[in-house]
């Protein structure tokens, strides 16, 4: 049997009297290759600090019988030596770090991570901002990684290559699955039916048994009414056969004590709740933000240059109405460049006149007036209160966080939040810098399904794999300077 690396042992951590995690025993084995997944907040990157040792529980026991190395996405590089090989394999430039781009800090921490053996690795989202190179290198290494691998990503198709084990976290609780993410996925689609036959099974049961007492409750009415109806003849008639009326008496408390006894079966019966189906959504373009152009974006012979590098040389393109266009390229190939250029409308660029563009860039959030989210979304929006909730609800805004000052939102708060005021606002063509950046996988799934229903053009940038086949109707990649079509409808 494998070897144990690390255990937890009755471990809670809590933050301002909130439990955060509660974990009974927890094990992680020599070759454990375990995917961490849950919502923004469940509690994923605690759950990796407790096994890093970056910070300690209010109680209970964390075992560590190997050493491991840590990445996080959000530290900065340790600027310890790295080796050579690496830095050449990675594309990590010989300059200042001040000057690295979120892709190419990532790599230097990715490159420090393997500059060293350890017997185990922690890693914390490692594929955000990593572009398709890079994110093959990691793949790469990963997969004839000598030991064991705990993993929190974002990255779906990450997931399935590499682990064999999916850690839930989820109202503090730790549950695990045999199998990469699609399996859990099938498992969890499964779970959803068979909740939703049991549900139906108890619907019907308590319909039955309300429906048995039902009668029974009128079956004693009529009892009673009988018995009301006997007139004086009648009653003196058959004064000497008190027994008569002794057992219609007798007769009517059985049946009310019948249906109270079935009553009771209904309050015994095991509750089963319907399975959380998903909201359909659908973002309707009003009349005036309604465009009749086949290609509402085009342009004409751009060259791009950042410095004196040429990134984009002679390029032009037509982006048809209605579509979701994808462009991929590797880091620093201009691909936000060329998003900027376009929103700018620099020479070459030709939009509709009637185009009214929505921008999200990465970390580029900013709110000034102290607001409440949902009143912030009813002046964003000239939809209803309950499509706005809808849309909230999807991305994870859930009670009391409607009611958030928009200026206290933590950052994976905001940019859910910019996401939904995109999509509900007025705009006809949205432009989204690496959207799916700091969100969990199922905001994720949320802004697939946001991007299927939407009537408007989006033009987006991506490296997620996963997510690029779910949503794209063109794909366009940066290669040799040129802007090359990949896929198209």
């Amino acid at each position: 049997m494998e070897k144990v690396c690390l255990e937890l042992v009755h471990v809670e951590v809590t933050y301002l009297d909130r439990i955060v995690l509660t974990i009974p025993r927890l094990s992680v084995h020599q070759f454990d290759r375990i995917g961490i997944v849950g919502k923004n907040g469940a509690g994923k990157s605690t759950l990796l600090k407790l096994m890093a040792g970056r910070i300690l529980p209010e109680k209970g026991q964390i075992n560590s019988f190997v050493d491991f190395a840590y990445f996080d996405q959000l530290n900065s590089p340790e600027t310890k030596e790295v080796e050579y090989d690496l830095i050449g394999k990675l594309s990590i430039p010989k300059t200042e770090m001040e000057n690295f781009s979120g892709g190419e800090l990532t790599r230097l921490k990715i490159a420090e991570v393997f500059s060293s053996y350890q017997e185990g690795l922690l890693l914390d989202e490692p594929t955000t901002h990593l572009d398709m190179l890079g994110k093959q290198f990691l793949l790469e290494e990963l997969e004839y990684y000598y030991g064991a691998l705990i993993l929190v990503s974002h990255d779906r198709a990450v997931l399935d290559k590499l682990v064999t084990k999916i850690w839930e976290v989820e109202d503090g609780k730790v549950t695990e699955y045999t199998g990469n993410y699609s399996d859990y996925m099938d498992l969890k689609e499964l779970q959803r039916k068979q909740q939703g036959e049991q549900h139906e099974k108890y619907v019907k049961e308590k319909s039955r048994l309300l429906n048995a007492a039902e009668e029974k409750r009128k079956k004693a009415d009529k009892i009673t009414q009988a018995n009301g109806h006997i007139s004086k003849k009648e009653t003196r008639a058959k004064a000497n056969k008190m027994y008569m009326t002794k057992s219609k008496d007798t007769s009517q408390k059985a049946v009310q004590r019948a249906a109270k006894a079935i009553e009771q079966r209904v309050e015994q019966l095991k509750v089963v709740e319907a399975p959380k189906g998903e909201q359909q959504l659908r973002f309707h373009l009003s009349e005036t933000l309604t465009m009749h152009n086949k290609f509402p974006i085009m342009g004409d012979r751009i060259t791009l240059e950042a410095g004196e590098k040429i990134l984009l040389k002679d390029i032009s393109f037509q982006f048809p109405l209605g579509k979701n266009i994808v462009i991929t390229g590797n880091n620093g190939s201009g691909k936000t460049t060329l998003l900027n250029y376009i929103i700018h409308q620099k020479d070459g660029v030709t939009i509709s006149p009637k185009a009214v563009l929505g921008m999200y860039k990465q970390m580029a959030y900013q709110f000034i007036k102290n607001q409440s989210v949902m009143d912030y979304m009813k002046e964003k929006s000239d939809y209803g209160e309950s499509k706005i909730r809808s849309v909230l609800h999807s991305m994870n805004f859930l009670g009391n966080d409607l009611k958030k000052n928009v200026c206290q939102l933590s950052g994976g708060e905001a940019i859910r939040l910019t996401l939904c005021q995109l999509f509900l606002g007025r705009y006809n063509v949205l432009f989204l810098d690496e959207p799916t950046n700091f969100l969990d996988i199922y905001c994720i799934e949320a802004l697939e399904r946001f991007l299927k229903s939407y009537e408007g053009t989006v033009i987006l940038v991506s490296h997620d794999h996963a997510f690029i086949e779910r949503v794209a109707d063109y794909i366009y990649e940066i290669e040799n300077k040129q802007l090359v079509l990949k896929k198209f409808q």
